[in-house]
């Protein structure tokens, strides 16, 4: 047997001395040694800002945080709000920029691009705007971008520092301190310091890195183009720096922290920041770049319907829908659901239908397809089947918007899971499925009409060539058909022609695209 348990050997002396360290280690008795230690250095400590025999915050600490609010005082009034800027960051970035992206940013401005829009087609200014982002973002390589946002959160953090209550926590030495009048002269009393402690936990919050890497004189001109006035006064400011460089690292204030709440493992935990706003505002330029394309390009179509509205009804005020309506929307609306969303073509359409195509154009094929001798079969095949294809979107249009009424079988539907949907999860979902088919079933509406009546648009323009002939290739009776009619023959076909025609252009801008 090993004799290394036995009384005397090594392994034996060894644990005995383990074993009276561990039951000597008292943890309160360590706080209270650690205490004393604060203390001692405290009390030599140069900086006279704490005693801590009476436990009281001293004049000395009030006087360095008066320096500092005489010097940011004016900072307090000017930057109020400065950190919800956005000019600010962009006067920040627009510091760093070269002359080619000021140029550029010039090019991707709203009023700039809505400028150029004018004498340029949508497309060539859309990818010359690629190009320009594409070229502004370039010249924001990793380093500068390193810079701006080393500024900015500097600017952050000097924010930080002037947004400390310095009046606030001053008024505790002084109670007949007055805000920001610096001709008063201060009598500072020393006061229990329990009182002050969340003031020095919070003022330990907001002292910003004064080491070499900060450049305080960029940061200030940047806040000069900002505000058109000096922040502070910079001579001021740089003995700041050496005090709060002194305090931060002979650490009294974290020491006073640690004997006033007899804590000292006490550490504090800076407000530091990392913004990284480079990113942000590059995709804010592309974004607001592309809306305003967007806009420039909705705006063109918009004049272009109110254009084509005015030559085919004489209005762009068109209303002819009774269910399919922006009124039937509000229900959809109400439960975050897209609703009908072809409202106008819908209406344009089935004015035209009503209005024109059942009226003068039917009169139209009637002299033509039925009066008309055509050489061939095929050639007035064509005409007819669009023709009729066009009459059968127009019944089926009619229907379709009955159907939707509140004695339809979809209008039923529709409102009957409406107001279920609050209760019933699936009835959402089944909503959706039918609003999306209904939607569907319209755009196919003004799909076929537009195909059909872009062959109607090409049969009759070639009818008004074949009229104009001497040897007629198409219709052969047209003596016959002119004394049939009480209208000038031609004259209508090219009306009608006309009208198809911008009607389609008009479609076109609505149709599903193939």
């Amino acid at each position: 047997m090993s004799n290394s348990n036995q009384e005397g050997s090594p392994a034996s002396f060894f644990q005995r001395i383990i074993s009276m360290l561990l039951r000597s280690y008292d943890p309160e008795r360590e706080k209270k040694r650690l205490l004393r230690e604060i203390a001692k250095t405290l009390k030599k400590h140069r900086l006279k800002y704490y005693n801590p025999k009476s436990e009281e915050a001293l004049p000395g600490m009030a006087k360095f945080l008066y320096e500092i609010y005489k010097i940011i005082s004016p900072a307090q009034v000017l930057l109020e709000h400065a950190e919800s800027s956005g000019a600010l960051r962009s006067i920040i970035i627009d510091a760093f920029m070269t002359a080619e992206q000021q140029e550029i940013k010039e090019l991707l401005d709203e009023d700039s691009i809505r400028e150029r829009s004018e004498s340029i087609d949508p497309k060539a200014l859309a990818s010359e705007l690629k190009d320009n982002l594409v070229g502004f973002f370039a010249g924001f390589d990793s380093e500068k971008v390193s810079k701006i946002n080393t500024l900015y959160n500097q600017l952050a953090s000097f924010l930080d520092l002037v947004g400390y209550d310095y009046f606030f926590a001053l008024k505790k030495f002084d109670s007949g301190l007055p805000e920001r009048d610096f001709v008063y002269n201060p009598k500072f009393e020393p006061i229990k310091a329990d009182y002050i402690l969340e003031d020095i936990k919070d003022f330990l919050a907001v002292i910003p890195d004064t080491g070499k890497n900060s450049n305080w004189d960029e940061l200030f001109d940047v806040l000069r183009i900002y505000k058109g006035a000096e922040i502070v006064d910079r001579a001021g400011w740089k003995k700041i720096v050496k005090g709060l460089d002194i305090v931060s690292k002979e650490k009294i204030f974290v020491l006073m922290v640690q004997h006033i709440d007899s804590d000292p493992q006490y550490q504090y935990s800076s407000l530091s920041r990392n913004d990284q706003i480079v990113d942000d505002y590059l995709n804010k330029i592309k974004t607001q770049t592309e809306i305003t394309l967007q806009k420039i390009l909705k705006e063109r179509k918009s004049k272009k319907v109110d254009a084509l509205l005015m030559e085919i009804f004489g209005t762009t005020a068109i209303s002819r829908m009774k269910y399919y309506t922006d009124k039937a929307n509000l229900m959809f609306t109400k439960k975050m659901l897209g609703g009908f969303i072809h409202v106008d073509p819908a209406n344009y359409l089935k004015a035209f239908l009503l209005d024109f195509f059942k009226r003068d154009i039917k009169s139209l094929m009637d002299l033509l397809l039925i009066r008309g001798k055509w050489a061939t079969v095929i050639s007035s095949q064509h005409l007819s089947d669009a023709f009729h294809a066009v009459m059968g979107v127009s019944t089926a249009l009619v229907e379709f918007d009955e159907n939707l009424s509140d004695e339809g079988t979809l209008g039923i539907s529709l409102k009957t899971l409406t107001s279920k949907s609050d209760r019933d999860k699936n009835s959402i979902s089944v909503l959706r499925k039918i609003l999306k088919e209904t939607n569907d079933e319209i755009l196919g509406f003004i799909t076929i009409a537009a195909q059909n009546l872009i062959i109607m648009g090409r049969s009759l323009k070639s009818v008004l060539e074949d009229k104009d002939k001497k040897d007629h290739e198409m219709i052969i009776n047209w003596k016959e058909i002119e004394a049939s009619s009480d209208f000038d023959v031609k004259e209508e076909i090219a009306r009608v022609y006309k009208k198809i025609y911008n009607f389609v252009l008009l479609m076109q801008f609505f149709a599903k695209k193939k």
